[in-house]
């Protein structure tokens, strides 16, 4: 977003995110988060060979008869279970019918084996953020990124042709130095008054078909092929319960029923409108926190009171926005609290596509010796996980962010030590 604290970053920065969860040294290994049972079952166990689970939350899991129970209750209605599986800290299984499970909220999700590796081609993994007004000409941004080892800029594109064709010169320069644009169309459900700006989905679906086919046919001649539809619309205040923003994520009930249909229908569109222009381009949708209800809902066609039937929203790439105050997202806490899941192996497990993180960076009230440790600690555990979770890129946000964000000062400028930490580790870790 091109405003000083985009939605995920203002949470960050407020209450609910004051206090980082412990952080793990790799995606395989990682320490308890708040809230986790000390109890927990080890990584990987199963029913059989192990008579019972406990996950997370303490609750003991047990198979009788092909029957899944949790504390002596069952759980949905389960039968013929061949395989109850605790992985990334949810419970799967799997019928003798060869489909597989996850549990969430106490519904079971259709999904594939979770241990199944997936992986994403090298090339992609090292990215960065910036903005279509950037005070950095195309030549330095292409030049601090070959310096850093980055290949991949995420650029804001707004929906009007002013900022798409600035987002455009960019992209333009940045193709010929061999480098990828990320566009995110930065387009979202407000009029220049900050209300509401569609009355129904319809609407919304065709003033976003508009935009997305033209930063589509704007940008195809620039090399772009991916292409992030939308910018937090999840966070956005018509969408997200007011009583609700600490918590939403693992509960679709933490968003608006009423306005659902809008955000559908703007995101659908801008996939559609990017389609349109050009078909073989690879369209994502990204989420924040631990929001995995919200893209389930999108995914499936459902409302946020549990009814089915509307508009399934399918993209080509799961993206994500993940800061430190949210958690570790490989360790992250189920509604901003805790017990803690694995976010890219539930999300590989339930729609199978390449995982990006668009938007990452540590707590800024922690200066920049903090951020300088968190960009390598971080960056370990994304590039342990291309292989096993399809994890094709993290993006930091951002290149220009000066001594709040950045790696570099507003000019251009090197900034120290955070700017050597991501050098550093790029050097001695190749995206190969």
């Amino acid at each position: 977003m091109n405003e000083s604290a985009p939605i995920s970053r203002r949470l960050l920065l407020g209450a609910a995110g004051a206090t980082a969860l412990a952080l793990g040294t790799g995606a395989a290994v990682l320490p308890a988060a708040a809230g986790d049972s000390p109890n927990a079952s080890p990584d990987g166990t199963t029913i059989p060979s192990a008579t019972s689970i406990t996950d997370n939350g303490g609750a003991v899991w047990t198979v009788s008869g092909g029957v899944i129970y949790r504390n002596g209750g069952t759980v949905g209605n389960t039968y013929n279970v061949s395989v109850l599986l605790w992985y990334g800290g949810m419970v799967y299984h799997c019928g003798t019918g060869g489909q597989w499970y996850v549990c969430l909220n106490s519904t079971w999700l259709k999904v594939t084996d979770p241990r199944i590796a997936l992986s994403a081609p090298a090339g992609l993994m090292y990215g960065v953020n910036g903005h279509y007004d950037t005070q950095l000409s195309p030549a330095t941004i292409a030049d601090r990124m070959s310096q850093l080892g980055a290949t991949v800029f995420r650029v804001n594109t707004g929906g009007d042709s002013s900022t798409i064709n600035r987002a455009a010169t960019i992209a333009s320069y940045l193709h010929g130095a061999g480098k990828h644009t990320f566009p995110v169309i930065d387009a979202g459900l407000r009029d220049g008054n900050g209300n509401l700006a569609y009355g129904n989905e319809s609407d919304a679906y065709y003033a976003a078909r508009a935009i997305g086919t033209q930063v589509a046919q704007t940008m195809a001649p620039y090399g772009v092929t991916m292409y992030e539809c939308g910018n937090e619309l999840t966070r956005d205040p018509y969408i997200i319960l007011p009583d609700h923003k600490a918590d939403a994520g693992t509960k679709v009930i933490d968003f608006s029923n009423t306005n659902w249909p809008i955000m559908r229908g703007f995101m659908k569109g801008l996939i559609d409108g990017v389609k349109t222009a050009q078909p073989s381009a690879l369209c994502g949708i990204n989420f924040c926190n631990s929001d995995i209800a919200a893209a389930d809902a999108l995914w499936d066609g459902m409302q946020p009171d549990g009814t089915g039937g509307y508009p399934q929203i399918r993209w080509d790439l799961t993206t994500w926005h993940n800061y430190e105050g949210d958690g570790d997202i490989f360790h992250i806490g189920t509604d901003g609290a805790g017990p803690s899941f694995n976010l890219p192996v539930y999300v590989k497990a339930r729609y199978g596509k390449p995982f990006l993180l668009t938007e990452w960076n540590s707590d800024p009230n922690q200066g920049t010796a903090h951020r300088a440790s968190y960009i390598q600690t971080q960056l370990a555990e994304f590039k342990a996980a291309r292989t096993t979770q399809a994890f094709r890129s993290a993006m930091i946000y951002e290149l220009d962010g000066g001594t709040q964000w950045g790696l570099t000062e507003a000019d251009g400028t090197p900034l120290d030590p955070p700017w050597t930490a991501y050098q550093s580790f790029v050097a001695a870790h190749p995206d190969v």
